[in-house]
């Protein structure tokens, strides 16, 4: 029963973060994109720091090591990447299932990075071949004219494959720093961090501040969206999920969340996903599963046995 229960709640993460795809969509028309972001983790810093201090008895970091770990969080796998994904995703072009499809080369783009900055993680063929065959799925969604470079979302969705790309990197320079911390307290202080850097980088836009914007009731409920159910219900189901399921189970929600983004923006905004956001993904996956190739053979394995029993 209770492995029915993780497959349930699988979904519900996956549904939830990939129809998060589009609440930014619909919230970015309203607010300034980094704007929009920083009031995000507000909210979902002080509701994941409140969680932090009832969860864990370590809450609050300390020591060097620990703060450069909420550093590299902060400012890679929360702000750099919003940042570059609320900004992208003002471009029509970038619909809500190719940000989804974009996002989710971050698992790839995370094992590429550990091959290259982690010494005793060994760069392998699989790891090169399943990288580059990742990019190639991202070239197929792209798409760059290069008579006109500035066509077709193209710059866009540069900006999302960068948010892809700092998350990843964020992934691995948390693990460099010798310290450990709790998952609530490291996400928990990441993101309030983040939003901090968030709202220096609006104000240096000179975009306009809380008290200039219109806030429609499509805005407000995007906004409570993202920061009550995609940032504090996913991330409490995830850190569920990944003591259940482990870190590759958990990773193929990358895989899925697409699904429901294409779903939502169809439903909602009437986004149509072309052939090459579908070849583009399917590409991209099939790098995801040429650089996990061993740890998803141990999986199939483990679930062979388990359904045997």
């Amino acid at each position: 029963m209770s492995r029915y229960r993780d497959v349930v709640l699988f979904v519900v993460l996956a549904a939830v973060w990939g129809s998060a795809f589009l609440a930014i969509k619909e919230g970015v028309e309203v607010v300034p994109p980094v704007l929009f972001a920083a009031l995000r983790y507000d909210v979902a810093g002080v509701i994941m720091l409140a969680y932090a201090a009832w969860r864990v008895d370590h809450w609050i970091p300390s020591g060097r090591g620990e703060w450069a770990l909420i550093a590299a969080g902060a400012t890679l796998m929360i702000a750099a990447y919003h940042v570059f994904l609320f900004v992208g995703e003002t471009d029509p072009a970038v619909t809500s299932a190719v940000a989804a499809v974009l996002v989710a080369l971050s698992p790839v783009l995370t094992t590429g990075f550990s091959r290259l900055l982690v010494p005793e993680n060994l760069v392998t063929p699989g790891t090169v071949a399943g990288t580059l065959l990742a990019l190639v799925g991202v070239a197929v969604l792209v798409r760059p004219d290069p008579a006109n470079l500035l066509a077709g979302g193209a710059v866009a969705k540069t900006l999302v494959f960068l948010a892809a790309a700092s998350f990843a990197l964020g992934s691995v320079l948390t693990k460099v720093p010798d310290a450990e911390l709790p998952i609530e307290t490291m996400q928990a202080w990441s993101m309030a961090g983040g939003a901090l850097i968030m709202h220096v980088i609006s104000l240096g836009l000179g975009e306009t501040q809380t008290f200039g914007v219109e806030w429609t009731t499509t805005a407000l409920w995007s906004l409570a969206y993202l920061s009550l159910a995609a940032s504090a219900l996913g991330f409490l189901l995830y850190f569920y999920l990944l003591e259940r399921l482990g870190p590759i189970e958990i990773n193929m929600v990358s895989y899925v969340a697409p699904i429901f983004a294409a779903l939502s923006g169809w439903a909602i905004r009437g986004e149509v996903p072309t052939v090459y956001t579908v070849v583009g993904f399917l590409v991209i996956f099939a790098g995801f599963a040429l650089v996990k190739r061993d740890a998803l053979r141990e999986e199939v394995a483990s679930l062979q046995r388990l359904l045997s029993s």
